[in-house]
């Protein structure tokens, strides 16, 4: 376990064995500690072993962490948010409060995830429209308040998914879904949501 003089750590957080909390990014290595970044974590926070959560990380109270979790550098994160084993998210990004991201998802830098957010295991957000073929500029999805990922769901960049919405295991979004609607197949198609599913249960 490696605790960084930059970490700063609520009361009554618990640490497991084997991580790293205030880890330098790229531009710090060569730097003395005194020079990085700060990194908070809020308080009754649970941070499993393998986890690594790097400098200039900002998390509130009652965050929960599975095993070999990676959060990378600029990243804000609310209260009440389980981040599920095997999960990376990748920098740059901002993650409300009461949220339950599930095991292997992929968040990559510039996502937005707001408040009661559910997404399932093996999720997948991307970021570049045009891997190595064209220069663009890296925009990840946004998720509005209380929607649904389902389980192998993929995003493509900058997609929007609108408040309420809910998307279906295995679907792969390449267009915004608007808020309250049901996002069903490859790719994508928009369907009414029933009745019955226009509900949050904060998590």
């Amino acid at each position: 376990m490696k605790i960084y003089k930059n970490a700063h750590l609520g009361k009554s957080v618990i640490i497991q064995n084997n991580v790293f909390i205030g880890m330098p990014s790229r531009e710090f290595l060569d730097k003395s500690e005194e020079y990085w970044p700060e990194t908070f974590i809020g308080d009754y926070g649970i941070i499993r072993s393998g986890t690594i959560i790097y400098c200039a990380v900002k998390i509130g109270a009652k965050f929960k962490s599975g095993h070999n979790v990676l959060i990378r550098e600029n990243t804000v994160i609310g209260d009440n948010v389980l981040i599920g084993t095997n999960t990376v998210v990748d920098g740059r990004t901002t993650i409300g409060s009461n949220i339950s991201i599930q095991s292997m998802v992929y968040i990559p830098t510039d996502s937005i995830i707001e408040d009661n957010v559910f997404i399932g295991p093996n999720a997948v957000f991307t970021n570049d429209p045009y891997p190595i073929r064209k220069k663009m500029t890296l925009v990840g999805p946004i998720i509005r308040r209380g929607a649904t990922i389902g389980a192998n769901v993929t995003l493509l960049p900058g997609i929007e998914i609108g408040e309420g919405a809910f998307v279906a295991a295995g679907s792969v979004v390449t267009k915004n879904v608007p808020p309250w609607t049901l996002a069903v197949g490859v790719p994508a198609r928009i369907k009414d949501l029933p009745e019955d599913l226009k509900t949050i249960n904060l998590i």
